[in-house]
């Protein structure tokens, strides 16, 4: 049986996400509160366009219910984190279309000293048991963020997360290759050189590459492009696009790289920001897109993003809380395809 990962513009059966829990919420009732509402606002908005499951801990059950949609599932389980795309399954299907879920080993974005992940651990085998999805077990530490697909053979990776000495040490390309290929049916790898400069910050992933680039799964690839040389990714953004420009997919064509500016601001109360439009996420008829209190930017940013995925509604959420946590809307979130199950 061979499994291949569908694009995430591919029908879906439904939304999954975890909602924030204990101090990784924050460190203030304001700051928990806070979070609670910025994820209840992508999992309410997604709702309207395709059912949504939210994975709540047992602690954080009545805030839930009273922040979520009654059209929003609650599901109880314990976490130690709120990153669904990264402590969640990777699904995929079958040849007959049938659903699997890769359960990766997780273990907080490569053992980092301030991560707890006793439960976020269960969280990939739980939601496959939820969705009726065949288990596919692997031994490689990966997340869910650190890569993207065009459903048709060809992945994007960053050198700094698969082959992190934290998450597998002294793998080689041609180890992490096999197993994409086997677990998500991923042939063509392109791998990037690294990701955005606030990721290798202390409460970074080392260089996800869902905020960087994503694959649109027609030959397109959507790029992140910070315009200011004033800000450090103006030479990541550079570098990557050349990588980029002598690329090709798995079917031997030059890609046609999509730039999608960032926001004019360039730093918070933390430093650099990463704030990025690449980080949104596809749901049926829609994209839910990362908004950042810049109203030009946010606007040509949905007018990008409609014009790649015709057809589609983009709706913006603010996505400036989840940012402060490491993170966009992207990585709160995971896509399950429609299947024949």
């Amino acid at each position: 049986m061979s499994w291949s990962m569908p694009v995430e513009s591919a029908p879906q059966e439904r939304l999954w996400m975890a909602f924030p829990h204990g101090p990784n919420a924050g460190d203030s009732p304001a700051e928990a509160a806070a979070a609670h509402e910025a994820w209840a606002a992508v999992a309410n908005t997604a709702s309207d366009f395709e059912p949504v499951t939210m994975i709540v801990d047992p602690a954080e059950l009545d805030v839930a219910r009273r922040s979520l949609s009654s059209a929003v599932t609650v599901v109880e389980a314990p976490l130690d984190d709120a990153w669904m795309r990264d402590i969640g399954p990777t699904f995929v299907l079958d040849d007959e279309g049938r659903l699997g879920a890769v359960d990766w080993i997780f273990n907080g974005w490569g053992a980092q000293d301030w991560a707890s992940w006793e439960h976020d651990a269960q969280i990939g085998s739980i939601v496959a048991d939820l969705a009726g999805a065949t288990r596919i077990p692997s031994e490689l530490v990966n997340e869910g963020g650190g890569f993207h697909v065009d459903g048709l053979g060809t992945v994007l990776l960053t050198e700094t997360v698969q082959r992190d000495p934290g998450r597998n040490p002294g793998i080689s390309r041609a180890e992490v290759e096999a197993e994409l290929a086997r677990t998500i049916g991923a042939t063509h790898p392109i791998w990037l050189p690294r990701g955005l400069t606030r990721d290798y910050e202390r409460y970074g992933t080392r260089g996800h590459v869902d905020i960087v680039a994503s694959l649109v799964g027609d030959g397109r690839v959507l790029l992140h492009v910070q315009s200011s040389s004033d800000h450090p990714d103006h030479a990541v953004s550079r570098e990557i696009e050349r990588v980029l420009a002598d690329a090709v997919d798995a079917s031997g064509a030059s890609l046609e790289v999509v730039p999608l500016a960032a926001p004019a601001t360039l730093r918070d109360d933390e430093g650099w920001v990463d704030w990025s439009y690449v980080n949104h996420v596809i749901v049926n008829d829609g994209i839910i897109v990362c908004g950042f209190g810049d109203p030009a930017a946010d606007q040509a940013a949905r007018e990008v993003l409609e014009s790649v995925y015709p057809g589609r509604t983009a709706v913006t959420v603010d996505a400036r809380e989840i940012f402060a946590r490491g993170g966009g809307i992207h990585c709160i979130t995971q896509q399950q395809p429609r299947s024949s199950r």
